[in-house]
């Protein structure tokens, strides 16, 4: 895996023709689980994936996992939600690079570009949404992690297409 900066992931993956682009895979990881969303194939709508347990121990089945996907879905790249306004030194922060340093010890993913991405509240913005529903604890969580992920993602996709407006109409 190797990072590259947001605009230069999206600008590689729009070169390609059509075809060959791929869609991106958002991330809000946290200390149990991590939260997926997946692009449309267009890259212009995030939509909720799944949820997958997160386990030291189990880097390796994670990897897979995050392998499937790549096949599945024809991804381009991943978006992972990072807390940029608090202190790089937030246990936040640290679980974030953690995960990804692991995930590219397995070598596993070598070829894949990521980048990362504020996920400023996206967390409690969603929290805002569920709390007047009924939903068992685990329910509640899964949803969470996987629409916190969906907003990471969203508005990566919405900032870097804007971009590309601008920059087109020049």
């Amino acid at each position: 895996m190797k990072y590259v900066k947001p605009l230069k992931l999206f600008d590689e993956m729009m070169k390609r023709k059509v075809s060959k682009r791929g869609r991106l895979l958002g991330l809000d990881v946290g200390d149990k689980y991590v939260g997926l969303a997946i692009s449309d194939s267009n890259n212009k709508i995030a939509s909720p994936l799944s949820v997958l347990l997160r386990k030291k121990e189990k880097i390796d089945l994670m990897a897979c996992d995050f392998q499937s996907l790549i096949s599945e879905f024809s991804l381009a790249g991943f978006v992972v939600g990072y807390p940029f306004n608090r202190q790089q030194t937030a246990p936040d922060a640290v679980q974030v690079k953690l995960l990804i340093d692991d995930l590219s010890a397995t070598k596993k993913l070598e070829g894949l570009h990521y980048t990362y991405w504020n996920e400023g509240f996206t967390s409690k913005d969603v929290e805002l949404l569920l709390k007047h529903l009924t939903l068992h604890p685990v329910e509640s969580k899964t949803i969470l992690d996987k629409f916190a992920a969906v907003g990471i993602l969203q508005e990566y996709l919405d900032h870097m297409n804007r971009k590309l407006n601008l920059a087109t109409k020049e």
